[in-house]
């Protein structure tokens, strides 16, 4: 819709080119596909695609931010999920290499 897909090539590319790293000098690109969206338009978007042609309704999704995330649980560190912020460095790895499958079309683990 925005002609944005150019990103999820170039993430592509970092990521194929750090498959021989060591996992300590993986980076986590994957993040850079959302880095543009708003989290309104995340929202919006979802709602969009998951809305059925036969419900009357309007349905709104609610994707909520990180900060709020951090407010409603101030005790739990475990944001890694939703911020790419991996607590070892084998989840860039782990991510980067599920992308590269979903990429290629191939349905395999990524570990």
């Amino acid at each position: 819709e925005r002609k944005l897909f150019y990103i999820v090539d170039e993430v592509y590319a970092k990521c194929k080119s750090q498959e021989n790293l060591k996992d300590e000098e993986v980076t986590n690109f994957v993040t850079e596909i959302y880095a543009p969206f708003e989290p309104q338009e995340v929202s919006d978007k979802i709602s969009e695609i998951l809305t059925s042609s036969d419900i009357k309704a309007e349905v709104k999704i609610i994707f909520q931010t990180v900060e709020n995330l951090h407010i409603a649980c101030p005790k739990n560190l475990g944001d890694w999920y939703f911020t790419g912020d991996y607590p070892t460095a084998g989840g860039n790895r782990v991510v980067n290499k599920a992308f590269i499958n979903f990429y290629e079309g191939k349905n395999a683990r990524a570990y």
